[in-house]
């Protein structure tokens, strides 16, 4: 039986921060995908609004996700040749769970964060949306290659970093958009590649995809990073370097997208540091 009750989730009932935490704790991936696009369409349509002010609670363990597939140690991942069609179902289910992984991680900020300006909240719905089309293609992709999402081991790094943040918007802007999902920008091209490399041109369109709006959503984090910082008197870049600190976010490490990144809203300051953790992997 899926989990998902369309009683619950319904515009008449509830404003658009509450259905983004009732659709947090849905755990049927394709059933979290299709309703989160619906959100975000009425949202768009204003069938349904934020209300930014509202105090909202958690009343059971986050996120919802099914049983499988089964969270590890990364570095309990093995990783397979792309030459075959089993490896690169291996990287696709890897893409897919970080997508999962993502639509988690915008409704988290759209339903936890209260008193931010509406449009805070109509950009995570939207970047929450993406997310669930670009699960929704690779989930198919994986269908077409005879295999499903939850058949092989994945990891929780992206969830671990939004528990550590749960109670600084600040930091969160800071930590998941600005840096692990902004690492996604760097690795996308050469994933890429070596997916046209192996023949698998369908695969590699879904990574351009998936590019193209990831850009958008590293923006939308640099945006509401500097405005939080703007608002509360602080310097973004000495800013950033403490709560990545503070936090224990990931040491950044090259090679580096320098022109998405630049499009995704980081500025020359920046991308000159990036530029010299560059030269140190040389």
């Amino acid at each position: 039986m899926n989990s998902f009750d369309a009683t619950v989730f319904s515009p008449a009932l509830s404003d658009a921060r509450e259905q983004a935490l009732t659709l947090l704790c849905e755990r049927d991936p394709a059933l979290k995908a299709q309703a989160t696009r619906q959100l975000h369409a009425d949202v768009i349509q204003g069938v349904t609004q934020c209300v930014p002010e509202q105090r909202l609670e958690a009343r059971q363990t986050l996120p919802g996700r099914p049983l499988q597939p089964e969270l590890v140690d990364p570095r309990g991942l093995g990783r397979r040749s792309m030459q075959s069609p089993a490896g690169r179902a291996v990287l696709l289910h890897a893409l897919a769970h970080i997508e999962f992984n993502a639509i988690n991680l915008a409704l988290d900020a759209v339903w936890r964060f209260s008193g931010m300006p509406a449009a805070f909240y109509n950009d995570w719905l939207k970047v929450a949306a993406e997310e669930a089309h670009h699960f929704s293609l690779l989930a198919a992709r994986l269908a077409e290659l005879g295999y499903h999402y939850g058949e092989f081991p994945a990891h929780n790094g992206l969830w671990d970093m939004c528990e550590r943040t749960q109670s600084d918007v600040l930091a969160r802007m800071a930590l998941v958009p600005r840096t692990l999902e902004a690492r996604g920008l760097d690795a996308a091209p050469p994933i890429r590649a070596r997916l046209q490399q192996a023949g698998d041109q369908a695969s590699a369109a879904i990574l351009e995809v998936i590019l193209r709006d990831e850009i958008g959503h590293v923006l939308i984090g640099n945006h509401w990073f500097r405005y939080l910082c703007e608002q509360n008197g602080l310097k973004p870049h000495d800013t950033y370097l403490r709560l990545a600190e503070q936090y224990r976010a990931p040491k950044l490490r090259g090679p580096f997208n320098f022109d998405a990144r630049r499009e995704a809203g980081f500025d020359e300051i920046e991308l000159a540091a990036l530029a010299g953790l560059d030269r140190q992997t040389d």
